[in-house]
């Protein structure tokens, strides 16, 4: 028997592109199909994106299967999208479109303002291959439909046209009446243009995708035996050296391992500076090498790299439902069989109860059915939820969820981890002050002699110094480390100790007349070190993680929009109040492990605050997890980081602000999108059903004004989500 474990290890994670999905209906269709499989686990079809993601056992179901499953239902299925394939499929379409334009418009001409012998049979031969040429895809989803007993929007227009339809032909061959042909052939013709132009939209909605998958080279240079070799980037394997020029787009994650530039990883990160690179440094793909040439040891190839995994994390958060979209999709799920149930209802008072002919009362049946299409309410969450999230990725901002997007401009509380978040996590020398007859760079230079063999994060701060500042290093005749308290060393006769007050009372050394000194630097929350030369205190020299830059703004920013604003830190409690002085931050909680910081995340929950946690994904990922949103900060090769709900890629916290206003702006596209659908279909149905006529004594919405206006409202939702794209994300920056 397996495990739980090893059940999980044998299941397969598939996205396949649906066509032919024209509403959300379809896609309810769709995900209920692919439940009943027996392996198939977690579908969820999203109607704007046109995709299906489910996870499925290879052992009980193929992918073949599944395919065919979703294929009998009326839908075309493909496992990647190809751009050349997607291009001609959308070329057959606007072919089939123009073909019933071609036919629909001698048939309105004709209905409306033309009347001679025979021209009802020259009406049916212009409306049958619209009926069931142009229209059927319309009637090979419906079917499907039927088949796993749900209603859709094709439903509607089958039963729609349909009616309209055969009521013309028993006209035209049975009985002397009024035909109807063009309020079939003008539904079918203008709803087929609507469904194109809404995935058009819908498909620039959705282009951040796109653009991120046309960022991969197509082409390497490699080097093979000694020769330089030109191979499809898809071939490149872990190992192989790659030669990148000047201007090419770099094809792997790797390790420079010869030459010097710097690199442009905008792409990845939102940073627009580009970063020096040279011999050891770490490279992210389908970044741009700018000036030199560099030769890179693939260390990532393929769906390994950086760039593939951002492009899972959005397809994934693009295909997530938050929770006001599946309130949108249950009450779709009711909506058509209602529209259906009130078309009926309407027919039958106007035809048996008032009494208005036929003609009248079947223009009310078909016209409240085609007016009546869900797919703007099924589409207005998603679209908006697209293209935040695209946005978002623009910026080195990724969401990895639909549901994380919403939620984020709800928060009242954000809790900052202080090292490596709200500090850059690396100690650096702040201070040196003289306090003998040294200057400060002799100083220096003893204190790196002292240190030049320690490996102890202080130590290799007083080394980058010393370098940094061009002062020489020797090695001391003789050192040794005693743990707790520093170092003693002797160099040309001379005698060093380098340590905290404990070494110095050891070797004593007179501290009085430099106490205030270290005093007011320990205040500040600083390591500090004393310098001692043959039995002398000679200088002071302080070490301190330093503020990240921007966090002091970003912290002010947040407090502005009504935050309340934690760190939780475990470090000692006097440096971190110094930092949470030096950034404005009143409630410091310090000295901490990962646990108890789960717990204070957790006690603020249960004061009713919805809480995000900001940390670098490491020692954080418990209270990443708990908080309400985790925020993780890391750099380009840390986006998979599994406990944070937004990552970002760049180390920039005034980021947390724009993800934030990033969600508000979302959130109210999508409402604006929930009123529009709600607005229309409350005016539209009412109209349909012919309210209006007693008062205007006409019929005020025709089924050719039905579907234009069930098009326009489709428009209207898709249009209004792409105005996103124009939200400035860096308006408040300082």
């Amino acid at each position: 028997m397996k495990s739980k474990e090893g059940v999980e290890k044998v299941k397969k994670k598939v996205v396949l592109q649906i066509g032919g999905m024209d509403c959300p209906g379809c896609a309810a269709t769709i995900e209920r199909t692919l439940s009943r499989l027996k392996g198939v686990s977690n579908p969820a079809v999203n109607f704007a994106t046109r995709k299906a993601s489910l996870e499925y056992d290879p052992e009980r179901v193929e992918l073949k299967e599944i395919i065919n499953a979703v294929e009998r239902i009326g839908y075309k299925v493909k496992e990647s999208e190809k751009e050349a394939e997607e291009k001609e499929e959308r070329r057959k379409e606007w072919r089939i479109f123009f073909l019933g334009l071609l036919l629909t418009i001698p048939i309105v001409l004709i209905e409306l303002f033309f009347e001679f012998p025979q021209d009802k049979i020259l009406l049916f031969i212009l409306a049958t291959p619209v009926q069931f040429v142009v229209g059927s895809p319309f009637y090979r989803r419906a079917y499907g439909a039927l088949r796993n007993r749900s209603a859709t929007v094709d439903t509607l227009v089958v039963l729609s046209t349909t009616t309209a339809y055969l009521y013309s032909v028993t006209a035209t061959f049975f009985i002397p009446a009024p035909t109807f042909y063009e309020a079939s052939a003008t539904v079918i013709t203008t709803i087929t243009l609507g469904m194109l132009l809404e995935s058009i939209s819908t498909g620039k909605a959705g282009e951040g995708i796109k653009n991120l998958v046309r960022l991969t080279p197509k082409k390497a240079t490699i080097i093979r035996d000694g020769e330089e070799e030109d191979i499809p980037a898809e071939h490149l394997c872990v190992g192989d050296i790659v030669v990148v020029r000047p201007g090419e787009r770099i094809p792997v994650d790797g390790v420079a391992i010869e030459g010097y530039s710097y690199v442009d990883e905008s792409v990845i990160t939102g940073e627009s500076i580009p970063v020096e690179k040279e011999r050891g440094d770490e490279i992210i793909g389908a970044t741009i090498n700018k000036s030199g040439m560099l030769k890179i040891e693939a260390k990532k190839v393929g769906r390994d790299t950086v760039l593939a995994q951002i492009i899972r994390l959005v397809e994934e958060a693009q295909n997530s439902k938050p929770k006001i979209q599946r309130i949108a999709d249950k009450v779709v799920t009711y909506f058509v069989p209602g529209v259906l149930l009130s078309a009926i209802i309407a027919f039958g008072v106007w035809y048996f109860l008032i009494g208005v002919p036929f003609l009248f009362a079947l223009t009310v049946f078909v016209a409240m059915l085609v007016v009546a299409c869900p797919c703007a309410l099924g589409i207005a969450t998603p679209t908006a939820v697209m293209v935040g999230i695209g946005k978002g990725t623009e910026h080195g901002i990724l969401f990895k969820s639909g549901s994380s997007l919403e939620e984020a401009h709800r928060l009242d509380a954000i809790v900052f981890d202080k090292t490596g978040t709200l500090t850059d996590g690396k100690p650096v020398v702040t201070d040196i002050i003289a306090v003998g007859s040294l200057h400060e760079d002799e100083i220096l230079k003893f204190a790196s002699i002292a240190e030049k063999g320690s490996e102890h994060p202080i130590g290799e701060a007083i080394i980058r110094s010393a370098k940094e500042k061009g002062v020489e290093i020797s090695g001391a005749d003789s050192f040794i480390a005693i743990p707790g308290k520093g170092i003693r060393a002797t160099y040309k006769n001379h005698h060093i100790s380098l340590g905290n007050r404990k070494l110095m009372e050891e070797d004593k050394i007179e501290l009085s007349h430099i106490e205030d000194k270290i005093g007011r630097l320990e205040e500040q929350g600083k390591t500090v070190m004393i310098l001692g030369v043959d039995g002398k205190a000679t200088g002071i020299i302080a070490v301190a993680d330093i503020l990240k830059e921007g966090a002091r703004e970003a912290i002010e920013e947040l407090k502005k929009e009504g935050l309340e604003i934690i760190m939780l830190t475990g470090d000692n409690t006097r440096a971190a109040r110094a930092v949470a002085k030096e950034l404005n931050i009143d409630k410091v909680l310090a000295e901490l492990l990962p646990g108890e910081k789960t717990t204070a995340i957790k006690k603020l929950q249960e004061e009713g605050k919805i809480v995000a946690m900001i940390g670098d994904g490491i020692n954080d990922a418990p209270a990443l997890t708990q908080a309400d949103i985790g925020i993780a900060i890391g750099s380009g090769t840390d986006i998979a980081i599994e406990a944070g709900d937004i990552v970002l890629t760049k180390e920039d916290l005034s980021e947390v602000s724009c993800s934030l206003r990033l969600s508000r702006k979302t959130m109210v596209k999508i409402k604006q999108n929930l009123f529009f659908a709600f607005l229309y279909n409350g005016v539209a149905i009412p109209i349909a059903a012919g309210v209006l006529y007693p008062v205007f004594h006409i019929i005020i919405l025709s089924p050719m004004l039905a579907a234009i206006a069930m098009v326009l409202s489709d428009i209207t939702v898709v249009g209004n989500a792409l105005l996103l794209r124009r939200f400035e994300m860096n308006k408040y920056h300082h």
